[in-house]
């Protein structure tokens, strides 16, 4: 929201520029782009521009920056919808330039562009699986002005501080950063957190450069591109544990009557480390545990893994056939079949030539939607799924024609030994085998690093076994998928669940206090703004759609907050 005009993107890229009070559309704008896959729009960026590159005024003065899935980065005035010509070439930025050949889906923008100051910075959301040597995983800021490049960072080449050499790309196939990235102006840092070099479940072939800067928390220096600091989260990852989440920014109060900067990121494994966002160095204690180590010829395996052990950790716990769960006597039975056939040691449970169970899987854990935090009580709250992945690795003669690195089933993993199998640990009717809370909301205090109350999200209203609803609106937690909202007036508003509902809890509780009914589900973040014209505060989400349901929809809905 900027003045009093809300700006909106769909997953195919277009943008729609709403009234802030009646939402009656004031202008739309379409990239006429296209994207195979991944099909996602998770934000938009903007800045104020009053003059352009050569300190001339410009026309376009407040902009707005577009990530398109065709990998395009456009620039559109917020006043009427056009693109800024003065950006790029005519508006657009092509960041499939220097890229090396880019297939159609393999390397998209998925993600909210960062504004910080003068640049404009975007990563990529690289395609998972399909083969080793896929795009560059490059990061880049661009002039918010002109669009000229002012720096790159190429984790596999740290002296490709701009364009590579003529006649060269970045370096392809490194970790990528595909979620939102974070900045302190203060600090001039940028946070980027990354992804793995590809494939996720086979890394013999990845360089010391793939190990070094994959699932990290990476401080750039917004002025050069250069890195301040790094730490790693999860070391040659075999499990696609990258970093989903946006890190968080938050200064909490130290033991001195004072407060330090930090960053609290939040794993897919359930993990959350909390650093000195200066230094890097861990405020919450991290130690470095053995883990299992796995059998498949030409892999290795690190002995240690990094555990947040003064943080709570969200629903990572090692299973048991006892944990199994069914909605009837026989599915019940058959999950404990399908436990006693697997290896499972735990959340680092490294794949195998046999079937093996990660849990959680590689949908979290915890995912894109990060996390919200009321600075009145420094109690940040954190979403998740509880969804398990059994998957085993399938030699390279043995896989057929066809296989597809999306989703669930059999994925390539070309130019290694072996391709792998991925399938959700799901009964027979399509259940989580474990037992429920399939998903939860959890309130941790910044300050002493506890967790406060747990809540299972979501009811079987709009889901059930075989996909049938079940209409009960039994609270048994379903996975999330989506970002929360705190408000100062201690409520936690979210819409991310499997249910049709945009919910509020009690942020000193965890208690359910209202709820509104929606056409379909969402997996957006609701947002608050308070109306320059009517000094009306609302509450705004999109609704397209819960990530396990097949309904779908087009809405954005927006209520209005009582005076």
């Amino acid at each position: 929201q900027i003045g009093d005009t809300v700006y909106t993107c769909t997953a195919y890229g277009k943008v729609f520029a709403l009234d802030a009070d009646t939402g009656a559309q004031r202008w739309k704008f379409d990239p006429q782009g296209t994207a195979p896959n991944w099909q996602r729009c998770r934000g938009l960026g903007y800045s104020e521009t009053p003059v352009s590159a050569d300190n001339q005024p410009t026309a376009c003065t407040k902009r707005l920056f577009l990530p398109t899935g065709d990998a395009r980065l456009i620039a559109i005035n917020a006043d009427t919808g056009k693109p800024c010509e003065e950006f790029g070439n005519k508006g657009t930025v092509d960041l499939t330039t220097d890229m090396g050949e880019v297939k159609p889906g393999y390397y998209q923008q998925t993600s909210t562009p960062l504004v910080a100051g003068d640049v404009v910075i975007v990563g990529g959301r690289v395609a998972d699986n399909y083969s080793t040597g896929e795009p560059p995983g490059v990061v880049r800021a661009y002039d918010v002005r002109s669009g000229e490049l002012v720096w790159a960072w190429d984790p596999g080449n740290p002296n490709t501080t701009k364009r590579p050499p003529a006649g060269e790309t970045y370096t392809r196939g490194t970790p990528n950063v595909w979620s939102a990235m974070s900045y302190d102006a203060k600090l001039g840092l940028v946070y980027l957190p990354t992804g793995n070099a590809t494939p996720d479940f086979f890394g013999g072939q990845r360089t010391e450069f793939d190990d070094k800067w994959n699932s990290s928390i990476v401080a750039i220096d917004v002025k050069t591109g250069q890195v301040r600091w790094h730490f790693q989260t999860t070391h040659h990852d075999l499990w696609d544990f990258d970093l989903p989440a946006q890190p968080l920014l938050y200064d909490v109060p130290d033991d001195k009557g004072g407060t330090q900067p930090a960053l609290a990121q939040v794993t897919k494994q359930g993990e959350i480390f909390l650093l000195n966002r200066e230094t890097g160095v861990p405020i919450a204690r991290v130690e470095e545990r053995p883990v299992p180590q796995g059998k498949v010829p030409g892999e290795r395996y690190s002995p240690t893994q990094p555990f947040s052990v003064d943080m709570p950790s969200i629903g990572n716990k090692t299973l048991t056939e006892s944990d199994m769960w069914g909605a009837t006597p026989f599915d019940q039975l058959m999950c404990r079949i399908q436990f006693k056939g697997m290896r499972h040691e735990g959340v680092y449970t490294p794949p195998g030539m046999d079937r093996a169970l990660q849990f959680p899987g590689s949908l979290g854990g915890m995912n894109w939607g990060s996390v919200s935090v009321d600075p009145n009580t420094h109690y940040m709250f954190v979403n998740d799924m509880r969804l398990g992945l059994a998957n085993y690795m399938i030699p390279r003669d043995k896989i057929k024609a066809g296989a597809s690195g999306i989703e669930m089933g059999v994925v390539p993993q070309e130019g290694t030994p072996f391709g792998a199998m991925r399938e959700r640990f799901l009964s027979a009717v399509g259940i989580p085998c474990q037992k429920p809370p399939f998903g939860t909301m959890s309130a941790i205090d910044l300050k002493t690093h506890k967790l406060m109350w747990q809540v299972p999200v979501g009811t079987v209203q709009d889901t059930g076994p075989l996909g049938i609803r079940m209409h009960l609106p039994i609270p048994i937690g379903m996975p999330t998928l989506g970002a929360s909202l705190a408000t100062q007036s201690g409520l936690l508003f979210f819409a991310g669940t499997q249910d049709f509902y945009l919910r509020a809890f009690d942020t000193g509780n965890g208690n359910e206090i209202w709820k509104s009914r929606l056409p379909v589900g969402s997996q957006s973040g609701p947002m608050t703004y308070v109306s320059p014209k009517t000094g009306k505060q609302y509450i705004l989400l999109t609704v397209g759609g819960a990530r396990q349901s097949t309904d779908r929809g087009d809405y954005v809905i927006a209520y209005a907050l009582p005076k």
